[in-house]
């Protein structure tokens, strides 16, 4: 050392005094040890300035600090920075280096300023941290926001306020964004007057829509978490409903156009148009589909099912073919074309050939919208996916 401690004796058995060595500067004290007797003194030395050592790696948590994502500074009372890591000196576009020693007001605006001096003020006169979300004026001229705690240090023998945050601007963006997207679909869903469902990949009912309800004669509350193969009559065509539905669920396609006979909850019966999508696309299965009604035919109470001649006689009778050109068509027997009309006539309950025609595509029988008239469930085409 270049100042030598004074002699046992000559000095105050107890004092402090600073010594230089090596070009560093310690504070240095010393006092009587007691338990080793009168010429036996203790002496602490520690470098100002400098980081202490701790059984709890005080320098290397503060090296840690300096490069952690999350922004973090130190304040004293009359808000000037002490300590400032890097992400915190690049909120604001500059560098660690040039915020320590700076004021408040030298980086922020004046109303931001006011802000940040009043919260230190708070957690001074508090003692103890607060966790809060705060709005900032960003160095693009932009408004950002972070989240973090501000709590009270000891710093150069005085209380400072500390602090660290993490910006949420993006992420706060981001779920603003969502939530005006999800509303925008609840919207639609809801008013749009078209009957909907969001089914979860077993086929569980998860959001269903007021019209959607309304067509099955029951309440959506009720509708919501039930199995949607409970709400499907149980027709020839539900085997390939259940392939497309595996195809969507597989990712093979992504939209399917198909029909099916909905069962509503008095029992009624009624064929549906189904546009079914596919939602989330990130994951290797889709994890809910939904289910658009597009069209409906007239509810009615469950009869036998057609077979696929009664079906064909339906569809060449809307065609405007005689019963001889039918027979000759279907490779049949007048009499047994004038058969299936009368069986018809019965199972659809109508009294002429127009009558026939007509139950046939209120009842959905027959696709609404194709030419030359067809089943209503042959195959659709499948979108790529």
């Amino acid at each position: 050392m270049r100042q030598e401690l004074p002699a046992p004796g000559r000095t105050p058995a107890n004092g402090c005094r600073q010594a230089l060595f090596d070009g560093r500067t310690f504070d240095v004290s010393w006092h009587l040890d007691e338990n080793r007797g009168r010429d036996r003194t203790r002496v602490l030395a520690v470098e100002v300035g400098a980081r202490p050592e701790s059984p709890r790696g005080y320098a290397a948590f503060a090296d840690f600090a300096d490069l952690a994502p999350a922004a973090a500074f130190i304040r004293d009372r009359d808000g000037r920075y002490l300590w400032a890591n890097h992400a915190y000196a690049h909120l604001y576009g500059t560098t660690a280096e040039h915020v320590v020693g700076k004021y408040i007001e030298d980086f922020d605006a004046h109303a931001d300023a006011v802000q940040f001096r009043a919260l230190d003020q708070e957690i001074l006169a508090r003692g103890r941290p607060v966790r809060h979300t705060l709005g900032y004026q960003r160095s693009d001229g932009t408004t950002g926001q972070a989240a973090g705690h501000r709590f009270p240090v000891r710093e150069h023998a005085q209380t400072c306020v500390a602090g660290i945050y993490v910006d949420i601007t993006e992420h706060t963006r981001a779920m603003a964004q969502r939530r005006e997207a999800e509303e925008n679909l609840q919207a639609l869903r809801d008013h749009s007057g078209l009957p909907c469902a969001l089914l979860s990949a077993n086929g569980r009912v998860v959001q269903a829509s007021a019209a959607a309800a309304e067509l099955l004669e029951t309440r959506r509350s009720d509708l919501v978490g039930r199995r949607a193969h409970t709400l499907l009559a149980p027709t020839p065509d539900l085997a390939q409903l259940h392939r497309r539905w595996n195809g969507l669920i597989a990712r093979r396609v992504r939209r399917v156009e198909t029909s099916a006979v909905l069962v509503d909850f008095q029992g009624r019966q009624r064929r549906a148009q189904l546009h079914l999508t596919t939602v989330g696309r990130s994951a290797a299965r889709a994890r809910n589909v939904w289910a658009v009604v597009t069209h409906q035919s007239l509810a009615h109470d469950a009869h036998a099912p057609l077979t696929a001649a009664q079906i064909r006689i339906l569809a060449l009778l809307a065609e405007g073919s005689s019963n001889g050109e039918i027979a000759a068509s279907m490779r049949l027997s007048r009499q047994t074309v004038d058969y299936h009309l009368s069986r018809l006539r019965e199972l659809l309950g109508a009294a002429s050939r127009p009558a026939l025609v007509a139950r046939a595509y209120v009842l959905g029988i027959l696709a609404p919208r194709a030419w030359p008239p067809r089943s209503a469930t042959a195959t659709h085409p499948l979108s790529s996916t």
